[in-house]
């Protein structure tokens, strides 16, 4: 149905005619006409719970398309699923559009959610709409379920575990370079990739709900490989070494380290990879190598983790040399880089 630009719909008439059908899979959702849902817990798992914002401008560009934001929206949440070993669920969605969003583009923001809701077989259970006179914000918030007592918390991580990440680091940050031309010495083809992959991460979802039984500590590489390690290693009290050289590169991203060797530091604290990060015992490697054929995500070994000494840093990444690089930033931090 297309509506003429004079034809606006008011905040329950957009509920109803674009994210009600997509309530339709669980009937607790009440097909959106209430102010709440009715859950059912089911026995023997934990509910796990995530939320994240993205607003124009800082997380997806203004003129991105808008079911690719969409898309992207609902990945990064259940990329936080994956990294806990949870089966994605439900969601929902709380979504202040500035004043005078037309109906074409809140159609298309509705097609990709359903697109990714159906791929990936969760419910829309409810949320908000608002108009704002700012920029356009996205809320959503994701529920999962795993095994109770199993789910991968950042804080398991021991000295003598390995570290491991899935896919390719570095993607997402040299992507968005990518699409503001700020990067140089490849073709089309390579540059469509890494743009790609900035606008539309891949959530391991598959892999992740894998992970319980195998993984000690996990989280997802949303902030900067480096800076995420952190994350983990301060909630598990320990600390922690990679290789440069074993953290793994897309062709594309190998491509562009290979023509400007300063952007291996952007590869290591630029985020927006969504790939999994977790620790598991060297024993467990061999379970790892058959659950990555399984679930057809490739797996690296990059460090292992070591015990926190007083004085030092978190995680230390060596180059080719042995030698620790300096960087100059770990990763994204949102009011640190306020207005830079």
């Amino acid at each position: 149905m297309t509506r003429p630009a004079a034809d606006r719909p008011d905040e329950f008439e957009l509920i109803a005619e674009l994210f009600a059908p997509l309530a339709s899979g669980c009937p607790g959702a009440l097909d959106l006409t209430d102010d709440a849902a009715f859950l059912k817990a089911e026995p023997g798992f934990d509910t796990v719970a995530t939320m994240d914002a993205m607003v124009a401008g800082v997380h997806f560009l203004p003129d991105d398309p808008p079911d690719l934001i969409a898309r992207k929206l609902v990945r990064v949440n259940l990329s936080d699923l994956a990294a806990k070993g949870a089966r994605p669920a439900f969601i929902m969605l709380a979504a202040a559009f500035p004043a005078g969003t037309g109906w074409d583009w809140l159609r298309s923001f509705a097609d990709g959610l359903k697109q990714d809701v159906e791929h990936f077989g969760v419910s829309l259970i409810g949320g908000d709409t608002v108009s704002t006179p700012g920029p356009l914000t996205l809320t959503l918030t994701a529920l999962g379920r795993v095994e109770a007592g199993r789910g991968v918390l950042r804080s398991g991580a021991r000295p003598g575990d390995d570290v491991w990440v899935s896919g390719g680091i570095g993607d997402g940050a040299l992507g968005l370079r990518a699409i503001r031309g700020q990067l140089s010495g490849l073709d089309s083809a390579d540059l469509a990739f890494l743009a790609g992959r900035y606008r539309l991460p891949t959530p391991r979802c598959g892999l992740g709900r894998r992970l319980p039984g195998l993984a000690t500590a996990g989280m997802d590489v949303s902030d900067g490989l480096v800076q995420d390690l952190g994350h983990l290693c301060r909630a598990s009290g320990v600390a922690a070494e990679i290789e440069a050289g074993r953290v793994p590169l897309s062709a594309a991203a190998g491509r562009a380290v290979a023509a400007d060797e300063s952007l291996l530091a952007l590869v290591l604290t630029g985020g927006d990879d969504y790939e999994l990060l977790f620790t598991a015992p060297p024993a467990s490697a061999a379970a790892l190598a058959g659950l990555s054929a399984e679930a057809g995500v490739p797996l690296f070994r990059i460090g292992r983790v070591a015990a926190a000494a007083e004085g030092e840093g978190l995680v230390t990444v060596r180059g080719g040399d042995g030698r620790a690089l300096a960087l100059k930033q770990a990763g994204w931090r949102h009011f640190r880089h306020a207005g830079q």
